[in-house]
């Protein structure tokens, strides 16, 4: 008989490509990690993983465990779901990591409205970079995730989340005051070619998104000054340091005293925001009405 609980670690590792990083992310030490996967290779009769000074790969037999992995896990997560619903009275902590402007657009608002329609659900909001909250629900330590679409995130069709898109939104230009486009009421992104930009670090989604828009606008930004804070980002275009791309919504409620937006024609960056749950768990109790408060709130958002 499988142990489940060392499916959830062969899981981690495939994941996270590391023993040490799998243990860190499942508050386990390395040594108990390998000794558990020892023990699944012997309760499946199957050498599973290829170790290597660089970190760990599976092997074919350790792909055909992962695939059954992904629908033995989350088909746990839909009988936590069922038992939770059976035993009734929905009230719980729910833990909801997003990114700093997804918080303030929609965790912020649909915790108000939860905390009227449903007192008995606590929120409890952990802000993470739209590639991290993904992999925090995953390893368990939260329980959904708002986050942003970027290179190399699980795909739509992905085997261990569900998906419930919110929203997208394009990323607009800002730029000095008295830049030579400041004339215009929308800017061609290749028309920035030659200027000095300002954007997020690598890693960053955001990052990825304005070197991709770039990319299909024919040229590579100068990227000479970077900081993940878009206040920050807006203050030093501002003070005439370069030009960048902010989504709109970071800009919403923003002092521009000596810069001007613009939007941007053509093929630009856009944002696109969705909440995500470990595949299984949607019709948990707890969790429905979270993912549904946030889909409210993002419609509203929407029509604004």
């Amino acid at each position: 008989m499988i142990d489940p609980r060392r499916l959830r670690i062969l899981r981690a590792v495939a994941d996270h490509r590391t023993v040490t990083a799998a243990a860190a992310a499942l508050y386990l030490t390395p040594s108990a990690v390998s000794q558990q996967l020892n023990a699944l290779e012997q309760e499946t009769g199957h050498v599973l993983l290829i170790r290597s000074g660089k970190g760990v790969r599976l092997t074919a037999a350790g792909e055909i465990l992962l695939a059954h992995t992904h629908e033995v896990l989350a088909q746990l997560e839909r009988a936590e779901a069922e038992l939770a619903d059976y035993a009734g009275g929905v009230a719980g902590e729910v833990t909801v990591a997003a990114f700093a402007t997804g918080i303030a657009e929609v965790v912020a608002p649909a915790t108000a409205a939860l905390a009227k329609d449903c007192p008995g659900i606590r929120v409890r909001v952990r802000d993470a970079e739209g590639d991290e909250s993904l992999p925090l629900v995953l390893d368990g330590e939260a329980d959904l995730a708002v986050a942003v679409e970027y290179r190399g995130a699980p795909a739509e069709d992905d085997r261990r989340l569900a998906r419930v898109p919110l929203y997208a939104e394009p990323f607009d230009a800002v730029l000095p005051l008295g830049h030579r486009l400041c004339a215009r009421e929308r800017i061609e992104l290749a028309d920035l070619a030659d200027d000095d930009w300002i954007g997020q670090y690598p890693g960053n989604p955001c990052h990825d998104m304005v070197l991709f828009a770039c990319e299909l606008a024919g040229f590579q930004p100068r990227l000479l000054h970077t900081s993940d804070d878009f206040r920050a980002v807006v203050a030093l275009a501002s003070a005439g340091a370069g030009v960048a791309l902010v989504p709109r919504s970071a800009l919403r409620g923003m002092e521009l005293r000596d810069a001007v937006v613009r939007p941007v024609a053509g093929p630009a960056a856009t944002r696109r925001v969705f909440a995500a749950v470990r595949r299984g768990a949607e019709p948990h109790p707890l969790f429905r009405p979270v993912l549904d408060a946030l889909a409210q709130a993002a419609s509203g958002l929407s029509a604004a």
